[in-house]
């Protein structure tokens, strides 16, 4: 078997690549840092499971908003400090639980708007999340 049939090209090649680079960057990344790609990978998680509405793949679209609800429940809230974070770390946690259930509705119901609401709720957190704590990430997205 030559070469040319045994590499990867196309869609794989590039899922290939794009995981190695994650995966390096998740590694290098600053506790701040890691925060911005969750919000990252929770937001793409949210635009594939648009794409795979659009394209009726119900369970592809299942597995990218438990993906994205994962990301904001297991990452993003886990990573909260109640105690230390006082009222906005609260706040944040009800924040949380309000995007993950939005994001179960929108599955449960096909809801697209709801995936927009979801969304919407993700950027205008990690716009404010880097421009005061990783204003680094900014330039790298």
């Amino acid at each position: 078997m030559s070469y040319a049939a045994r590499r990867p090209f196309g869609a794989q090649a590039a899922r290939s690549y794009a995981t190695v680079g994650v995966q390096t960057e998740v590694l290098s990344a600053t506790p701040e840092r890691l925060i911005t790609l969750l919000f990252k990978g929770a937001r793409a998680a949210i635009a594939q499971a648009k794409l795979h509405l659009q394209q009726n793949r119900i369970a592809e679209r299942g597995q990218a908003i438990s993906k994205a609800i994962r990301i904001v429940e297991e990452g993003l809230k886990g990573g909260l400090n109640l105690e230390a974070g006082g009222e906005l770390a609260a706040n944040l946690d009800q924040l949380y639980d309000y995007i993950a259930r939005t994001l179960l509705t929108a599955n449960l119901n096909a809801d697209a708007a709801q995936l927009d609401v979801a969304d919407q709720l993700l950027a205008n957190l990690q716009d404010a999340w880097q421009s005061s704590v990783d204003p680094t990430s900014t330039a790298s997205l």
